[in-house]
């Protein structure tokens, strides 16, 4: 006899709230060619709302203060053009098949299980710049509106949650008008800068910074270039976010294909270009700041930096005071959104293979915040540096393994042309992508902890970059690739 089930209304309804996709935004599977409505140029703009986040300035400022302008510059450079050459096919098989980051990677030489883990990595990259962001945004509401830091986290936290709900849709539109208000911020103080004070550049290009010795200033320390590339490889699991947007991309139409490409390219590598502008401007604004009597602990702080900025278009210190708050939140908001969003996400691929159920894409969007709001009660904007530097090993090691995959394996038939994502077709652990992973986090952590010297420490996470780029190809080739598909 067949035990009777008994739903219960409040089961019912949540599930009925979770089957709307206007919510859920295909959370936990491909996205449907249907639901690929907007245009190339409405994705792209999407994508590039991310380019807002301020970190980027408070990235530059800091690296800048701590190892000088040559170091930095050098280090800003390198690992921009690492960033923006993987980020390219990830983009394309990603907006090829319609699958985020965890689908992609899941089908790339990892396995169902396998891409658990970096769904993990890639939450923590979510609510670790979400907290950054809401923690610059938090001080800025400090000195606008004397609000205190721990009451600032709160509202900078959940005044992201409405914006976020009901994904792609609400955030489209929100990215869209906004930005053309954030790009005139952005780009007129530095029009007044240039043009009243020139030799502001001047004083940026020969700033030595402070933990360089006085014989040393003009040269490039390898020491100190691994320190700031560190900081900067962070950034590279950005391109998680970028795909979240661009799986909408609808499918190349004949004879317009390179109307594709250009959305690709904007909305997938071409962030880096444009962040790498806004760490350079960071640097600079930290310098800038510093000669404006700004103390060395608070010239890093965006808000700071651009209050001074702002001080050249007014003699006033209340309305520059005003421009720069006004920047400083629109600018988080447009980040945040984005951070958010891909954590939600991120956790809805996690939490439904671990407990095999789905409460919902905006349970883990509350979840994301929640997080991020901790984090930023501990203080984790003070430990800025050291907390990206680490996570910066590990989201290297997963990505140079996919891309090696992605660029390497396949064009050599080691793997299979296509991206396979589906949970039957899958072996639960790749050795390819998941035992490259590992073995470079390792290696990469190793040499971190400086057990084999200082200059394998400096250069840790371009260490582990090529052991992923390495062992991912020598493990499919004496596997024989059969781990891809069960």
């Amino acid at each position: 006899m067949t035990a009777k089930q008994h739903i219960f209304r409040v089961r019912r309804n949540y599930n009925q709230w979770v089957a709307n996709q206007t919510l859920e935004d295909y959370a936990l599977r491909f996205t449907a060619k249907s639901a690929r409505r907007w245009s190339y140029a409405r994705v792209a703009t999407t994508a590039l709302g991310a380019i807002s986040f301020l970190a980027l300035e408070a990235i530059g400022g800091a690296i800048t203060l701590h190892y000088g302008f040559n170091n930095a510059i050098v280090a800003i450079c390198i690992v921009s053009l690492i960033i923006f050459l993987s980020a390219i096919p990830i983009s394309y098989y990603a907006a090829k098949y319609g699958v985020d980051i965890d689908l992609l990677t899941r089908g790339a030489g990892f396995g169902y299980i396998g891409s658990t883990i970096t769904s993990l990595i890639y939450a923590s990259f979510t609510f670790i710049f979400f907290a950054l962001e809401a923690a610059i945004m938090a001080m800025a509401l400090e000195l606008l509106f004397h609000i205190p830091l721990a009451l600032g986290y709160l509202l900078s936290s959940v005044a992201i949650i409405p914006l976020v709900t009901h994904g792609i849709t609400v955030i489209s539109r929100f990215q869209l008008w906004s930005q053309p208000l954030w790009v005139v911020l952005q780009l007129i103080p530095f029009i007044f800068i240039i043009y009243t004070d020139a030799s502001a550049v001047e004083n940026w290009t020969s700033f030595a910074g402070n933990s360089i010795a006085p014989n040393t200033q003009k040269a490039t320390n390898i020491l100190f270039f691994g320190a700031a590339s560190a900081v900067v490889f962070s950034l590279i699991a950005q391109i998680g976010e970028q795909v979240d947007f661009l799986r909408f991309l609808p499918p190349a139409k004949k004879g317009k294909e390179w109307r594709w490409w250009a959305a690709l390219i904007a909305g997938g590598p071409g962030w880096i270009v444009i962040g790498a502008i806004k760490i350079m401007a960071g640097s600079f604004l930290a310098v800038l700041a510093l000669n404006h009597s700004v103390p060395a602990s608070e010239a890093a702080d965006p808000t700071r930096m651009y209050m001074v900025a702002f001080g050249y278009l007014t003699h006033s210190p209340e309305i520059a005071l005003a421009f720069a708050g006004i920047f400083v939140i629109l600018s988080q908001l447009k980040i945040n959104v984005t951070n958010a969003y891909a954590g939600s996400i991120a956790w809805s691929n996690f939490f439904s293979r671990l407990t095999h159920s789905h409460p919902g894409r905006v349970v883990w969007l509350v979840f994301n915040v929640a997080i991020a709001l901790l984090l930023m009660e501990l203080g984790v904007y003070h430990a800025l540096e050291q907390t990206l530097g680490f996570y910066g090993i590990v989201a290297v090691a997963w990505l140079g393994a996919l891309v090696a995959d992605l660029v390497i394996n396949k064009p050599l038939g080691l793997s299979p042309k296509h991206i396979e994502f589906k949970r039957a077709h899958l072996y639960d652990i790749n050795p390819v992508g998941f035992g490259a992973m590992l073995m470079a986090s390792l290696l990469g952590i190793v040499c971190h902890a400086g057990l084999l010297g200082d200059v394998a420490q400096a250069l840790s996470h371009f260490i582990a970059l090529a052991c992923a780029l390495i062992t991912a190809p020598l493990i499919a080739f004496f596997t024989r690739g059969r781990f891809y598909i069960a």
